[in-house]
């Protein structure tokens, strides 16, 4: 593989920190389960602490980089064309419930731009990143997008509620990062989703871009209410027209 960055080197390591909170904290909430006050709160202490360790490892390597993320909402600083996305927790309900399947997501936008991107799976130990112009990566092997050119031979991941019986096979995991990772790497053919945050989605984009799909176009400067439709190349006009109005 290509050498990484000196900023995704950062957020590597403030990943991989922020992770053995997670990991620790997702084993009591499954103790958690049958306990009269609940996993609620504690999730949302979860939330808040590793959201801090991330953004205290960014801002010691880069203090005037803006941030967006989740819990603490726009701190705009000295640098606002390089600016921190981050979301602590893809995936809280799945977290919440037990379920493994859940990531940390820390993207950054350059001007308009998203330009690196990285999906932890704590769980799983399972690293998807990607830098502009330079691929898209899991767990230091280079990973593309499928090759599969027929909708009835894909799989693809949504989330929310979907109006129509769109007939095309598809899941819904819980996790937008990961259900975007999973596009990069092969393993789904495609996602689509409405409604979604920036945080959700910063950093599959570039992924997927860098392994070889189309994202479609999106407003970087919206924190909410994002459509995301995301593929491999080879299905990627027969997805939106099946998709039509979505």
């Amino acid at each position: 593989m290509n050498s990484i960055s000196v900023n995704l080197n950062i957020m590597i390591k403030a990943c991989e920190k922020a992770s053995k909170i997670l990991i620790r904290d997702f084993g009591e909430i499954e103790n958690l389960q049958v306990s009269k006050k609940g996993p609620a709160d504690f999730v949302t202490n979860s939330d808040i602490r590793a959201e801090k360790i991330i953004i205290d490892e960014l801002k010691k390597a880069k203090p005037n980089y803006s941030i967006i993320s989740e819990e603490n909402g726009i701190e705009n600083n000295k640098d606002l064309d390089n600016t921190w996305i981050i979301d602590p927790i893809d995936g809280t309900i799945n977290f919440l419930h037990g379920v493994p399947h859940f990531a940390i997501s820390i993207a950054l936008k350059s001007k308009n731009e998203i330009i690196t991107g990285l999906i932890f799976d704590p769980i799983k130990d399972e690293m998807f990143y990607a830098e502009k112009n330079n691929g898209a990566f899991f767990n230091n092997h280079r990973i593309r997008v499928s090759k599969k050119n027929e909708l009835n031979n894909c799989l693809f991941a949504t989330g929310g509620k979907l109006e129509n019986d769109l007939e095309i096979q598809y899941r819904k995991s819980g996790c937008a990062a990961l259900d975007l990772a999973y596009v990069a790497a092969g393993r789904y053919d495609g996602f689509f989703q409405k409604n979604l945050n920036l945080w959700d989605i910063a950093a599959g984009i570039i992924l997927i871009k860098e392994a070889g799909g189309l994202v479609n176009e999106i407003n970087l400067s919206l924190n909410k209410n994002i459509k995301i439709i995301a593929s491999s190349t080879d299905i990627n006009s027969k997805l939106i027209q099946k998709l039509n109005n979505f």
